[in-house]
């Protein structure tokens, strides 16, 4: 294995760790009604809206991880099948 090959392995193993832990913190689409049955919510803007924030953050940064994720998997792949950095 040539140095290459395992800085690559450890980026792809974080980032698949966290592409986990962070799909794992998504709520479901069908768990956010339940406030509007049980009405325990505040009026302001921000616990009107904070779920849907914290959502759209954590869709944002799915989406950053994968991409990022997929990039690395074909850099691999091209140094395998090129030869680069003396990748064989």
């Amino acid at each position: 294995m040539t140095l290459f090959e395992i800085v690559i392995g450890v980026c792809l193993t974080v980032l698949s760790i966290s592409i986990v832990a962070i799909v794992l913190f998504q709520e479901g689409k069908e768990q956010s009604m339940g406030g509007v049955v049980t009405g325990g919510e505040k009026d302001s803007y921000l616990s009107k809206h904070k779920n849907r924030i914290i959502d759209a953050f954590l869709v944002r940064w799915t989406r950053v991880i994968a991409i990022t994720f997929f990039v690395f998997v074909i850099l691999l792949n091209m140094a395998e099948t090129f030869h680069w950095f003396g990748v064989s």
